[in-house]
């Protein structure tokens, strides 16, 4: 029987009606129980306390290899990926994670199967397979995860800073693996990878040191049986609590500037200290109260300063890698080619800043304002999935004390200024690490990290030579920040007027559109406001949509110091480009959120351009567009077949041609043109009456349409945007061969893409089911046994309301011409699967299917982004998963294989297929073939974009004029 901690008190928010129970197994398994008769999904997760710190020399990534290996197959359940195929077939998902000190692993599954997913999620734990033959492929899965990794900033940078540290610390290690670290090298030392996998699980995964999260609709008591009996069997080998004393840096690696070539475009400072952790005095959280001013932005902070000076487009601050043992602060800047000429002015201003916060000495208004953000924040905390709750409380438990699990470091509640300024006083010259990164810095450097060969030299600093610096610096008027007038006071919840289920048109003129819906599920006071601004202007050519890309940047940029403080106190705000123009959303608490719209709608009104900021935004527009290169290359054939498939899009590299001879005289001049005609589209919803969502949107027409100097006026029929879709053509399979935009980058991609049918109720729940079917064992065949590649995916794909299937595959194995072979290879070989399912299979996928759609929404944001969808394609079906559900009720299983054999099944009549084929610098060769051939009568080459579409006819659109009238 597990003990039952009742002593134990688990602060949870007030608003949280859910229940919580602590039990620890005899086999010392500590668990969290939670039970949530509403929920409708059910999750678990387990931490075992055992991360890459404990690989074995010479075997990097083994904690991470048994994380993927642990998936595979158990004793009880030997049949391979059984359990995420299990999980896959009932509405849920899996995943896994390990970092320096922990293996996490978690799931969903709809709510009336946790006791069987208990069941074999258990089994990783207990008695795990680990075949010969499926860990010599999941060596090639770890392999592949590490190839997309090998041209990313975040790993390659993460990296060198573990790689100059001291060798004797497991912070030094690589933590992924590869190929050569899980066969090549062990092989040559006479090691077996499976011998030393197994080896390794028997003397780490110990019951004593796992922490289990259940979460479910049943009882607590419920709850404790499933535990009880699905984890008992772990075994407990009283492994010690593992611990890794003593710093990585040692005094050669302080007082050092390492200028390292990165692959983006652009110029990044990291400013860092090792410190104590916070986590050793989380109640008093000196990491917080430091990062939040030395991270602030409003007037007066470090980077307000250093903005205004044209050095900086952004800036970080806070506690990065940590353990129990050690911890470093970090300060991030991204720097401006200017400021990148000025490094030495922008490291001495952040230690004026932090002189200037010890000559202060620590505020408690400041602490006191933090604490009052962070209640609030903790107490209205969103409810979010519990796959993700699960996670993140499994890993509080290794953490915490039992009362803080909930809340983890979140609630600062102790002022202690000494503890404060301990920390202040790890942030000095003598203690300071200093990475900079700059593609500047190519041939200038003399060493290369070895995992990710990123080049970088090493230079020693002392603290005189900083103190030259900070003298030299600016003399600019840092200070601390005023009192944040955004802390919500006002938490009461409005009376509903009326309970309406969806949302509804509150009112429509010539000017806009307004949506509203009460908060009739969440009750928490928090609102979202999203209004469209439909702009024809916008989209008129590649000039004009880099103009209005730059025009949103702009309005941000000159709110970011008054609005900072609002996002502090959780009132969040976006201003960006959308399909028809430009969007501003804001979401959080109601209480202060007009003020802030009114700021931004008059920011808009009033908007001018200044020199000074229209070039550093211009600058980092280029730089974002250049970079666009330097992405995974799915995420490239993700935009080719949006490129191929949308009406209304122009290409990257012609907005890249435009741009460096836009100057500031060119968007005043658009400005106005970007404006002059204009509708607005809302949708307002949560703790808001409809008189005041009336009332918000009369204030932006007074301001933009009804003042004495109008802005814009009203749309003339005619000029309503439209996005509409290319429709292939039936019976015939496009491809786009294309070389990948970056060559050093060896990974091939294939997106297949098979067009359905324009929304309709019943074609979409065929879609669904069969995307629910096949998802799994696609990702079983291509992924697991076939070993295509790391990034496997078959999903759903909706653009503008037309509905179709796609497989993306990233690999270095196999070309995408392969790639594309093997995706209709298991088409035809899932055929007979599909056929032969059973009644009860049928109905029980039809069954999981429903219970996803039945999910309620776990908080607003996620509510209101299912609704714009809606009113943004212009479906209008608010009621969709009611009206999905009741057609998923009368399918059958012949109407599903006739939706197969009719637009899925390989050479089907009305089957229609576009292939987007990546080629990357290992397939080159494949590359010159593919575009040399010739098309064949059913495979049809695309070797002009623009061309392609002007030939094809385009489904008509959803979105009307006020009338919501199809086009």
């Amino acid at each position: 029987m597990a003990v039952i901690s009742p002593e134990t008190v688990i602060l949870k928010p007030r608003t949280d009606k859910r229940e919580y129970r602590r039990i620890v197994l005899p086999n010392s398994l500590e668990a969290l129980l939670i039970s949530d008769p509403e929920t409708d999904k059910a999750a678990a997760a387990m931490n075992v306390s055992v991360g890459y710190f404990s690989d074995p020399e010479g075997l990097e990534g083994l904690a991470h290899f048994l994380e993927h290996m642990l998936f595979y197959a158990s004793e009880k359940y030997p049949l391979e990926d059984s359990y995420s195929k299990f999980i896959t077939e009932h509405g849920g998902s899996t995943n896994a994670y390990t970092t320096a000190e922990h293996t996490n692993f978690f799931f969903d599954i709809n709510a009336d199967y946790l006791d069987e997913a208990l069941d074999r999620f258990g089994q990783f734990f207990i008695r795990p397979l680990m075949s010969s033959d499926a860990t010599q492929r999941e060596i090639k899965a770890v392999d592949s995860e590490n190839q997309k990794n090998l041209l990313s900033d975040a790993w390659r940078m993460g990296q060198l800073q573990k790689h100059i540290c001291s060798k004797d610390h497991p912070y030094h290690k690589f933590s992924t693996g590869n190929w050569d670290t899980l066969e090549v090298v062990p092989k040559a030392k006479g090691l077996d990878t499976r011998l030393e996998l197994i080896k390794f699980y028997k003397d780490n995964y110990s019951a004593n040191i796992m922490h289990l999260v259940v979460y479910g609709k049943e009882s607590l008591d419920k709850l404790q049986n499933l535990v009880e009996s699905n984890f008992k069997d772990v075994l407990n080998i009283e492994r010690g609590k593992i611990c890794f004393p003593g710093q990585p840096c040692s005094s050669e690696h302080l007082q050092i500037l390492v200028k390292a070539v990165p692959i983006k475009e652009g110029h990044m400072l990291r400013i860092i200290w090792p410190v104590t952790p916070n986590i050793r005095y989380y109640k008093e959280s000196p990491s917080r109260y430091l990062s939040h001013l030395i991270g602030h932005e409003g007037v007066g902070s470090l980077f307000y300063v250093l903005k205004s000076l044209g050095w900086a487009m952004s800036l970080t601050a806070g506690e990065g890698d940590s353990s129990y043992d050690f911890a470093f602060f970090c300060v991030n800047i991204e720097l401006t080619d200017s400021g990148h000429e000025h490094v030495e002015d922008v490291v001495g201003l952040l230690f004026k800043y932090i002189a200037l916060l010890r000559n202060s000495g620590i505020h408690k208004w400041i602490f006191d304002e933090l604490v009052a953000i962070c209640e609030t924040g903790f107490h209205y905390k969103d409810k979010i999935p519990p796959i993700n709750y699960v996670a993140n409380i499994a890993l509080n438990m290794q953490l915490f004390p039992p009362e803080d699990w909930l809340c983890g470091s979140s609630l600062p509640s102790r002022f202690d200024p000494s503890t404060i300024n301990r920390m202040l006083d790890e942030l000095t010259q003598n203690n300071v690490r200093i990475f900079w990164e700059s593609q500047k810095f190519k041939g200038c450097t003399d060493s290369l990290e070895p995992w990710y060969k990123t080049s970088y030299t090493i230079e020693r600093i002392t603290f005189a030579s900083i103190q030259q610096w900070v003298e030299k610096a600016p003399n600019e008027c840092l200070h601390l920040p005023e009192h944040n007038i955004f802390i919500p006071t006002d938490l009461t919840l409005r009376q509903v007027e009326e309970k309406v289920k969806f949302p509804v048109l509150l009112r429509k003129s010539s000017l806009s559109k307004l949506w509203y819906k009460s908060d009739t599920t969440f009750f928490t006071p928090k609102a979202y406001v999203r209004i469209d601004f439909n702009c024809p202007e916008s989209k008129f050519s590649p000039e004009a949509v880099v103009l209005t890309d730059i025009f949103t940047r702009l309005v941000a940029d000159y709110l970011n110091e008054y609005a900072y403080d609002a996002q502090v106190a959780g009132l969040y705000y976006s201003i960006q480009c959308s399909d028809t123009g430009f969007q501003v959303v804001v979401v959080g608490y109601n209480h202060k959120l007009r003020i802030l719209l009114e700021m931004i709608i008059s920011k808009i009104k009033q908007f001018e351009v200044k020199l000074d900021r229209f070039s550093v935004i211009k600058e980092t527009t280029m730089k974002d567009y250049q970079n666009f290169k330097f992405q995974q290359p799915y995420h490239q054939a993700l935009y080719y077949c949006s490129l191929l498939l949308e009406e209304q899009m122009w290409p990257l590299t012609e907005q890249l041609e435009i741009l460096p001879f836009l100057q500031a005289d060119h968007l005043m001049k658009f400005y106005p043109c970007l404006l002059s005609r204009a509708f607005c589209e809302c949708y307002i919803a949560g703790n808001v009456g409809s008189t005041e969502a009336i009332s918000i949107i009369d204030h932006v027409e007074d301001v933009l349409f009804k003042s004495s100097h109008a802005t814009s006026k009203p749309l003339l029929p005619s000029q309503h945007l439209t996005n509409r879709i290319v429709n292939l053509e039936r019976g015939l399979g496009y491809y786009y061969p294309v070389e990948g935009l970056n060559q050093t980058d060896e990974n091939s991609t294939l997106v297949h893409y098979i067009q359905i049918h324009q929304d309709n109720i019943k074609l979409n729940v065929k879609l669904q089911l069969f995307a629910l079917i096949a998802k799994q064992p696609a990702f079983h065949q291509l992924r697991s046994v076939e070993q295509l590649g790391y990034i496997t995916v078959l999903r759903q794909r909706n653009d503008s309301g037309v509905w179709g299937l796609q497989f993306i595959i990233q690999s270095t194995v196999k070309d995408p011409a392969q790639l594309d072979n093997r995706v209709e290879a298991f088409l035809k070989m899932f055929e007979s699967e599909l056929y032969e399912m059973t009644d009860d299979q049928f109905k029980s996928n039809v069954n999981a299917l429903i219970d996803v759609k039945l999910e309620k929404f776990k908080n607003l944001r996620e509510e209101s982004a299912v609704y714009w969808r809606e009113i943004f394609d212009g479906t209008l079906r608010f009621d969709r998963r009611e009206s999905e559900v009741a057609a998923l009720r009368e399918l059958t299983k012949q109407e599903l294989f006739e939706f197969f054999d009719s637009y899925i099944k390989v050479g089907a009549p009305q089957r229609k297929t576009l292939s987007i084929q990546v080629y990357g610098s290992r397939h080159s060769t494949e590359f010159q073939s593919t575009i040399r051939g010739s098309s064949q009568p059913q495979n049809c080459q695309i070797r002009d974009i623009f061309s392609f579409k002007r030939s094809r006819p385009l489904y008509g659109s959803f979105r009307g004029g006020l009338g919501q009238m199809k086009l």
